[in-house]
C-alpha cells in the first residue's frame, strides 16, 4: 500500500511536456541533429559539397498589375477611428454653414 502512494505521488509530481515543440529540438537531439524550419529544399548537395538550385524548386510569385489602383500600399499598424474623423467633419461643416 505505502509503495503504491509513493509512485502515485511521484506520476502526479513529474513535470509534464506543455507542448508538442518541446519533444525534440537540435540542442536536446544527437550531434548531427539538425530540425529545420518547415521550408521545402530549393536544389539538392553534390558529393563535393556544393549545392545545385533547381529552378523548378524555386516558389513562383504571380503579382498583379497595380497601375490604376485606388488603395495605397501601406496600411497603418494604428488605423485612426472612422467615426471620430466623420464627426469632426461634419461638426466642422455645421459651423461653417452656421457664418
Amino acid at each position: 500500500m505505502p509503495l503504491g502512494l509513493i509512485i502515485g505521488l511521484g506520476r502526479a509530481m513529474r513535470r509534464k511536456r506543455t507542448s508538442s515543440l518541446n519533444i525534440l529540438s537540435s540542442k536536446r537531439g544527437p550531434r548531427d541533429y539538425y530540425k529545420g524550419k518547415n521550408c521545402k529544399p530549393t536544389g539538392f548537395h553534390t558529393r563535393k559539397g556544393g549545392y545545385v538550385v533547381m529552378d523548378e524548386k524555386l516558389p513562383r510569385y504571380v503579382v498583379p498589375d497595380l497601375t490604376d489602383f485606388k488603395l495605397k500600399p501601406y496600411v497603418s499598424q494604428c488605423p485612426r477611428d472612422a467615426t471620430a474623423t466623420s464627426t469632426s467633419a461634419d461638426s466642422a461643416a455645421s459651423a461653417d454653414a452656421a457664418n
